[in-house]
C-alpha cells in the first residue's frame, strides 16, 4: 500500500514460514481493479462501501513515477459468496477532488464518519511543513438520500493527522487513528466519547498494550467489543502491516493482541479488517503478491470465533480455625468441573497459588492430616487476581482428650490385680485401641504413665508403677509398635488426682481414681492439638 498521507505505509518485505492452524478462508474479489481498492464498510446488511482509485474521474497524483487517481467512495451489493456486485459511486456530495476513505455508519444509517484530506469548504490547508494531512469528518443524510451538514470533528488539527473512524456497538465511542502529540509511535489508536448532546469528550490514547513505537491503524469494533486493528510494530508480525485483535476486560485493561495469522496476514500489508454483524464473514485489504492492483479487497470466512487467553491468579493462605495460625504443607487442590487440574503444598507461611483462566468456575479443596477438609468455590471474572483463603479445623473426634494441659489417648483404664503388673484380659481391648490409633497416626509418640494409690509403702508403689508401665509398653511392642515411639514411666503415688493421700480415709472408688495408666501424646502438634 502506497502512502496516502499517513493512511498508506511503506512496504516491508520478508520471507516467512506460516503456521498450519489456519482459521480463515479468503478470496480476492472480482471488483478489484488496477490501482487501489480497500477499506470496506458495511452500509446496512446488504451494501458495502469502499475506497477506490481505479475508478476515479478526478485528477491523478504522482507516486514513485506512477500516476494514480485520488481515492473516491464506491458502493456495491454484497453477494452470498462475498463478491461486491453492481459497483457505483457512493454519496457524490461526500467526494471531493482529494482523498475520501474509511467510513463508519450509525445503525440508523443517517450519520457517517469518514476520512478526508484537510480540504473543507474548498479550502486546502497544510501544516507548518507544507503537508496536507488527513482529517475526520461527519455528515448526515436527508430525505432525498443526500449527504448534508458535513463538518470537521473538533479534535482535528492542521498540525496532525486524524482518520480511520470506527463506532462501537452502542455508538457511544468513536475509535480513530492519529499522530497527535502524546502518541507512542508513528500513529496510535485513540478513542473519544460521543456525548448525549452530540458533543465529544477528550480523545484518549488506548495505551501501550495496543500501541507500539511504529504504526497502529484501521480500528474496527465488532458487536462483541472485539477490537481489530493493523500494526507493523509487533515482534510476531509476518511483515508489513498485520491484523490483530484484542478485547477490553471489565476492569478496563486490554488483553494482549492476537495476530490473526495466515492467510489473513502475509509478508506484505494487511489491513482494514471488518466483520458483518452476527456472521463469521467479512472483508480485509492487502497489497500482497498475486493481487490485481496495488491494494485489493479480500473476502474471508472465519472458521472458529476468537478466544482470548485470559490468565488470572488465585492465591491464598491456609490457616487453623482454632488459633488462626498458618498451616504449612497442607495439600491444596484445584478442580474444574470435578476434574483435578493441579495440586500444591502450602509453603512455610501457609501460602498457595494457581494460574487459571477467566470466566470459569473452580473449586479449591485444602486437606491436612488430622484436620477436617475445607473447600471454596470460585467464579473467576476478567484479568484479575483472586484471593481465596482457606481455614482448616482440627478433626473433631473422641480419640484424644486434654487433661491437665496434656493431650492423652481417650481409652478406658488399664487394670492390674493387687500388687501385680500382669495385663488383665479386660484391658487388652483398650491396649489394642492404642495400637490402632498409633497405626492411624504414625507420627505420634506416646509416654505410658502408670500411677498407684497412696496405700502401701512409697518406694514399693514407685517400683510397682514402673513394672505396670513396662508391661503396657511391652504389649504394644509385641503388636509391632516401634520402640522409639513408646516410653514407659512409673510415677507411683506422686501424682494423685484427689485428696486421698496417706492416712486419709477414702473409699475404694476414690483410691481407684489414682490407680490409673495414662497414654500421653508427647508431640500433640501432629494431630492439631
Amino acid at each position: 500500500m502506497k502512502k496516502i498521507a499517513f493512511l498508506l505505509v511503506c512496504i516491508i518485505s520478508s520471507s516467512i514460514v506460516f503456521g498450519q492452524n489456519e482459521n480463515y478462508t479468503i478470496k480476492n474479489i472480482k471488483a478489484n481493479k488496477k490501482f487501489q481498492d480497500f477499506g470496506v464498510s458495511y452500509y446496512g446488511d446488504s451494501t458495502a462501501v469502499f475506497s477506490s482509485s481505479g475508478k476515479s474521474v478526478f485528477m491523478k497524483r504522482v507516486w514513485s513515477g506512477n500516476h494514480e487517481p485520488f481515492l473516491s467512495l464506491y458502493q456495491g451489493a454484497i453477494a452470498a459468496d462475498g463478491e461486491i456486485n453492481n459497483v457505483k459511486q457512493f454519496g457524490k456530495t461526500l467526494d471531493t477532488k482529494y482523498h475520501e476513505s474509511n467510513l463508519t455508519f450509525t445503525k440508523d444509517l443517517k450519520t457517517v464518519y469518514f476520512s478526508r484530506n484537510n480540504y473543507f469548504h474548498k479550502k486546502y490547508k497544510t501544516n507548518s511543513d507544507g503537508v496536507n494531512l488527513i482529517q475526520l469528518y461527519k455528515a448526515q443524510i436527508n430525505e432525498n438520500g443526500e449527504w448534508i451538514n458535513i463538518e470537521r470533528l473538533p479534535f482535528n488539527s492542521d498540525q496532525y493527522d486524524s482518520g480511520h473512524p470506527a463506532l462501537n456497538k452502542d455508538e457511544s465511542k468513536l475509535y480513530f487513528v492519529s499522530n497527535m502529540p502524546g502518541t507512542y509511535g508513528d500513529t496510535d489508536v485513540f478513542v473519544v466519547d460521543i456525548l448525549t448532546d452530540g458533543s465529544y469528550g477528550v480523545p484518549v490514547n488506548l495505551g501501550p498494550t495496543i500501541n507500539t513505537s511504529k504504526k497502529e491503524m484501521f480500528p474496527f469494533i465488532d458487536e462483541n467489543d472485539n477490537l481489530y486493528f493493523s500494526s507493523n510494530g509487533y515482534n510476531e508480525g509476518k511483515g508489513g502491516l498485520d491484523i490483530y485483535v484484542t478485547k477490553r476486560s471489565v476492569k478496563g485493561k486490554y488483553f494482549k493482541p492476537k495476530n490473526l495469522g495466515y492467510p489473513v496476514n502475509s509478508n506484505m500489508d494487511d489491513f482494514a479488517f471488518v466483520k458483518q454483524k452476527s456472521k463469521n464473514k467479512g472483508y480485509f485489504s492487502s497489497n500482497r503478491k498475486g493481487g490485481k492492483g496495488d491494494d485489493d479487497i479480500y473476502s474471508f470466512i472465519e472458521i472458529n470465533p476468537i478466544v482470548f487467553d485470559c490468565p488470572e491468579l488465585i492465591s491464598g493462605i491456609v490457616t487453623n480455625s482454632k488459633d488462626n495460625t498458618v498451616i504449612p504443607s497442607s495439600k491444596v487442590t484445584l478442580y474444574h468441573n470435578n476434574l483435578e487440574l493441579a495440586s500444591v503444598l502450602s509453603d512455610s507461611g501457609g501460602f498457595y497459588q494457581f494460574n487459571i483462566q477467566c470466566k470459569s468456575n473452580y473449586k479449591i479443596i485444602a486437606t491436612k492430616r488430622h484436620f477436617d477438609q475445607s473447600e471454596i468455590e470460585i467464579k473467576s471474572e476478567d484479568d484479575s487476581s483472586i484471593e481465596a483463603n482457606l481455614t482448616l479445623s482440627p478433626e473433631k473426634n473422641d480419640h484424644f482428650i486434654r487433661v491437665r494441659n496434656q493431650v492423652m489417648l481417650n481409652i478406658k483404664p488399664i487394670y492390674f490385680d493387687l500388687e501385680k503388673a500382669t495385663i488383665k484380659p479386660v484391658s487388652k481391648p483398650e491396649l489394642q485401641m492404642v495400637v490402632d490409633l498409633m497405626n492411624k497416626y504414625p507420627e505420634i509418640i506416646i509416654q505410658i504413665r502408670a500411677h498407684t494409690d497412696s496405700r502401701g509403702l512409697e518406694d514399693f508403689n514407685l517400683k510397682l508403677s514402673q513394672k505396670r508401665a513396662n508391661s503396657s509398653m511391652n504389649w504394644l511392642l509385641n503388636k509391632g509398635i516401634h520402640k522409639d515411639r513408646v516410653f514407659a514411666v512409673g510415677f507411683g503415688e506422686s501424682e494423685l488426682v484427689n485428696e486421698c493421700k496417706s492416712f486419709v480415709n477414702c473409699s475404694d472408688e476414690k483410691h481407684q481414681e489414682n490407680r490409673r495408666t495414662e497414654f500421653v501424646i508427647l508431640n500433640p502438634v501432629v494431630i492439631g492439638h
